[in-house]
């Protein structure tokens, strides 16, 4: 029997074995439960996401398929600067893009010439993903892959000829790339792109054209039974439906997923509305991924070198993401040569630094737990096993006590502004809410309240405290099983990139003038917001300095109606004469609504500028903030 298969028969003994010697005592599962390889990924707790394609050369964040193969040819990719940059972070694996959505495909697939085939790196000869994967391996980290459904340089994308050729490229990548620990779908799919030089839109039926229960995911339950398959709907994890790396405050484990209209729920085509919270009580165990980029956007751009997360910011994503019971998904960018900015290094050293300051020491090790209630007054459910650091290992009470309290006296005065609790999910998530209160003066007073605890919940405090004894109680529809407490102090250090220099620098009030009647849209606020009925309502710029880009920042209301999906820029001396000087699209704009970029190929000094919605979100025309830069 090979290890995977042992892994799997072990899972299954572990559930077995207890009810069936100990049936009395054991508490029963409560609702739905995880599997072996949602456990596992559970542990992960992070990893990271590399996008590295032609559309890195083409300073792109999502390609169009049109771009030429040989233009891949990395002076000096080094896979394991990019996984050792994410060791150091704390990260514990890596997913490659295989392929994204502008159809290259960075290894030697059968089912194209548009890959690694055929570009000059390597001559040829190269397999990027073995790369990877190589690198990973060297480091102790685990490996997963994103294979995009989507092909916008496909020719036969639309027909089942493309469907069959995704199934191909899927289960070259199950078969040939060691054991993985997910494989990565996204939501993305169907819209205009090269296919093959058609330059056209194309439209599927996202809730039949990739069969994604019927044959395209059995793919990977048959060849990597322990992977967790991602997609905006599950099966074993969802996204979190955003891309700030944030859960909800409530985020349950298991969900519910919606289709819209009485289809379906498939990637790219559901009710998003809990994807943040989950479903308490709901039909499957999915717990949320947050997937968010360490800079703004996924792929590489130059202008964003000054705009790398901080590790306090990776830590406040960590708390929120991790934190609430959820995994965090961090997108690594690497230059067009082949390895990570400086910059992108030196915050991902730091944060991993924080995190080891940080969590190292459980402050509540030594403390003496005792518990108002005990089941069947075993020891086998003793309240110290909370200190035990295991997961599974965990205090219960009776069956008919529902909200038990546990009284935590510490080894000595400790000073905390960080408590963490866990449930064993291995009888579900139970755990409505806890409240954590210390004593203080004699008195007990409020700290935290908690909900959704799950397989890991961090609760940040205002401030930190400083107490001898906590006590903390548990309220849950059935008999609770706290597995973990945990108190900690974050760790605090001065943190500053080396190179923050700008590429652009934005023009003042002074500089130029918006001859279109939308005042809020340079008040320098971002959350004011102009709306104007109409797609295709010029906004015209009286600019007294040349111009390099123009930045144009979505509305940040939640909301999407308006947001521009695809632009055009023209310029003119005298207002009446008009020349084309770029057209193009904002990609991922909905998912990840930051300031858009609109890079000019060379600076323009023409005394306007014209900026024309072409295609919106909905029929009208909305923007936060409009930004020029010299």
């Amino acid at each position: 029997m090979n290890t995977r298969n042992k892994r799997i028969l072990g899972y299954f003994l572990s559930l077995i074995i207890p009810s069936v010697l100990s049936a009395q005592d054991a508490p029963k599962p409560y609702g739905v439960l995880p599997t072996e390889r949602q456990l596992l990924w559970q542990e992960m707790e992070m990893y990271c996401l590399i996008h590295y394609t032609p559309t890195t050369f083409q300073n792109k964040e999502w390609g169009f398929g049109d771009a030429d193969p040989a233009i891949f040819n990395p002076t000096k990719f080094d896979a394991q600067q990019i996984v050792d940059a994410a060791a150091a972070g704390g990260f514990k694996g890596i997913i490659s893009v295989a392929k994204h959505h502008d159809g290259f495909c960075l290894w030697p697939t059968s089912t194209t010439q548009y890959s690694v085939k055929s570009a000059l790196w390597k001559g040829g000869k190269g397999d990027m993903v073995k790369e990877f994967m190589q690198a990973t391996h060297q480091k102790g980290l685990k490996f997963g892959l994103y294979l995009s459904a989507w092909d916008r340089h496909d020719t036969r994308y639309g027909t089942p000829a493309y469907a069959d050729a995704y199934r191909a490229q899927l289960t070259e990548l199950m078969s040939n790339y060691g054991e993985l620990f997910t494989s990565w779908h996204d939501g993305a799919n169907g819209g205009d792109g090269y296919y093959g030089g058609k330059n056209e839109k194309r439209k599927i039926d996202r809730a039949t054209y990739y069969a994604w229960h019927e044959k395209t995911w059995p793919i990977v339950r048959e060849k990597q039974p322990l992977a967790v398959i991602f997609s905006d709907i599950g099966p074993d994890i969802r996204w979190v439906g955003n891309e700030s790396g944030f859960a909800d405050e409530t985020s349950w484990a298991t969900f519910s997923p919606k289709g819209i209209d009485g289809h379906p729920a498939v990637p790219g085509q559901a009710d998003y509305k809990e994807a943040p919270s989950g479903t308490r009580n709901g039909a499957h165990w999915i717990p949320a991924e947050c997937d968010v980029p360490l800079r703004h956007g996924w792929f590489y751009h130059k202008e964003e070198d000054s705009k790398v997360k901080t590790p306090d910011q990776l830590f406040s994503i960590y708390l929120k993401s991790v934190g609430r019971g959820a995994a965090l998904d961090l997108g690594l960018a690497p230059m067009p040569a082949g390895q990570l900015h400086p910059n992108d290094v030196k915050s991902l050293q730091a944060f991993g630094k924080k995190l080891k300051e940080t969590f190292g020491t459980n402050l509540a090790n030594g403390a003496t737990v005792n518990a108002s209630n005990l089941r069947a007054n075993s020891k086998k459910f003793t309240p110290n096993l909370i200190l035990d650091e295991d997961r599974y290992s965990y205090y219960a009470s009776d069956d008919e006590v529902l909200n038990p309290e546990l009284e935590v006296g510490l080894a000595g005065s400790k000073e905390f502004d960080l408590i963490r609790l866990r449930e064993n999910i291995k009888l579900g998530q139970r755990l409505d809410s806890v409240v954590v209160q210390a004593e203080v003066n004699g008195k007990w007073e409020h700290l935290a309240t908690a909900t959704s605890i799950g397989g890991n919940r961090l609760i940040k405090l205002p401030h930190p405290v400083t107490a001898t004894k906590l006590k903390i109680r548990l309220y849950a529809p059935v008999a609770p099983t706290l597995s973990d407490f945990g108190l900690f102090k974050e760790f605090v250090e001065p943190f500053a990139f080396e190179n923050t220099s700008a590429n652009y620098t934005k023009l003042t009030r002074n500089d130029f003038k918006i001859n279109t009647k939308l005042p809020k849209s340079i008040d320098a606020d971002p959350m004011t917001i102009e709306v104007v009925n109409g797609v295709k309502n010029a906004i015209v710029f009286e600019s007294k300095q040349p111009v390099t880009a123009i930045g144009y920042l979505p509305r940040q209301d939640g909301k999407s109606d308006g947001m521009v999906l695809k632009y055009e820029v023209a310029t003119s001396d005298d207002g009446n004469k008009w020349a084309i000087l770029h057209t193009g699209e904002f990609s991922n704009i909905q998912a990840n609504p930051i300031e858009q970029t609109i890079r000019l190929s060379t600076p323009t000094s023409a005394k306007f500028i014209r900026f024309t919605p072409k295609e919106t979100v909905g029929k009208s025309f909305s923007v936060a903030e409009f930004s020029l830069y010299k």
